[in-house]
């Protein structure tokens, strides 16, 4: 089936993606094709591999896209994302985090190095045409930021330029200093689709209604979005210089009171800079209306976790949460299709519904 989705660039006129977009399984289908498979995923930190010779299996979306990948690096430390399925007969390479020089399927003894490469298969003396280029595992497209590791199945935008003018704005923190805190780690289940998810994170509209709390920390008249191809980042501002980022002198925002920086990369990618360090929000569909949405932090100065916009996000989150899934039930109504948006507060919904629709359309 095929959709015509428009939504107008001038967000004077447009009207927003139609109820039908949130609720219709052949679209969340055909989400899953145009625009997850050609887009970018965060995948985790290097010390996935944090040894040569480590391999660390990851399912890519598990319930979603399900890609089965592997994290390997060799003893030169070069570090490859690979097919996670032998080129043989499909049997899944590795099933735990293990220490090797080779990946030797299970299954019938086929080898392969670290970086993918064929060596050797038992009882194939009398194959013709063997090997050949497809009995390498696929070399998954990789990029790293800092200690953070990319991963894309068929990525159709350049996020070595993201990363660059993201750095722009935090470049001046240490990102391979920040720690993993697995105690303030969590998995959030909500009942909407993840496209709602991502409306609501894409505007501060809505701050001074449903959370009371972050709307003291924050100033929301100068709450700010600007808006970059692929990717568009709102500025927290905050009247408290205490709460605020200790800026460099040639910083860009040097001077200004800045809580956080709320970086939203296409199409379900959140990085969420506070004071104290990073809290990394990753939206992940599980059903037409069901989301997972998991936030790891990784704090830089401990001493700032309980002041400030990033104090509250649990709190934050689950009044999210409750106006998120309202909007699902409204979803259904038959008196509602599509909305406007607010030219002020709405640039970054906007600008998701565009790259939605242009994904979609291709």
């Amino acid at each position: 089936m095929h959709y015509n989705f428009r939504v107008d660039k001038d967000i004077k006129k447009a009207e927003t993606l139609p109820s039908k977009f949130y609720m219709d399984q052949s679209i969340f289908d055909l989400v899953k094709e145009k625009i997850f498979s050609k887009s970018w995923h965060w995948i985790g930190h290097e010390n996935l591999v944090k040894e040569p010779n480590s391999i660390h299996p990851i399912t890519l979306m598990e319930n979603f896209l399900d890609e089965p990948i592997l994290l390997t690096k060799d003893n030169n430390g070069v570090i490859s994302c690979l097919s996670n399925v032998c080129t043989h007969r499909g049997n899944i390479l590795a099933l735990n985090s293990i220490k090797a020089k080779k990946l030797v399927c299970m299954y019938h003894g086929r080898r392969f190095n670290l970086n993918g490469h064929f060596e050797f298969m038992p009882e194939f003396e009398e194959a013709k045409n063997f090997p050949r280029g497809c009995d390498n595992l696929f070399n998954f497209p990789t990029e790293k930021w800092g200690p953070f590791l990319f991963v894309g199945i068929d990525p159709q935008y350049d996020i070595k330029k993201i990363i660059k003018k993201i750095n722009t704005r935090v470049g001046f923190l240490p990102l391979d200093d920040f720690l993993l805190r697995e105690d303030l780690r969590k998995d959030y289940i909500v009942d909407a689709n993840w496209a709602l998810y991502c409306d609501n994170y894409l505007e501060g509209f809505h701050i001074p209604f449903v959370h009371e709390d972050l709307n003291k920390e924050l100033d929301y008249g100068d709450y700010d979005t600007e808006i970059y191809d692929y990717f568009n980042v709102q500025v927290g501002y905050t009247n408290d210089s205490s709460i605020a980022f200790d800026f460099p002198k040639n910083h860009v925002d040097s001077g200004k009171n800045i809580a956080a920086y709320y970086f939203w990369i296409f199409p379900n990618m959140m990085f969420n800079f506070y004071p104290w360090g990073l809290s990394i929000n990753i939206v992940k569909p599980i059903s037409v209306n069901k989301t997972k949405v998991s936030f790891i932090p990784y704090v830089y100065d401990s001493n700032k976790l309980d002041s400030g916009a990033g104090s509250i996000l649990d709190k934050v989150e689950k009044e999210d949460e409750f106006v998120v899934q309202n909007v699902q039930k409204g979803m259904c109504s038959k008196y509602y299709d599509t909305g406007r948006f607010s030219p002020k507060r709405e640039k970054g919904v906007h600008h998701f519904h565009l790259l939605v629709s242009d994904f979609l359309n291709k």
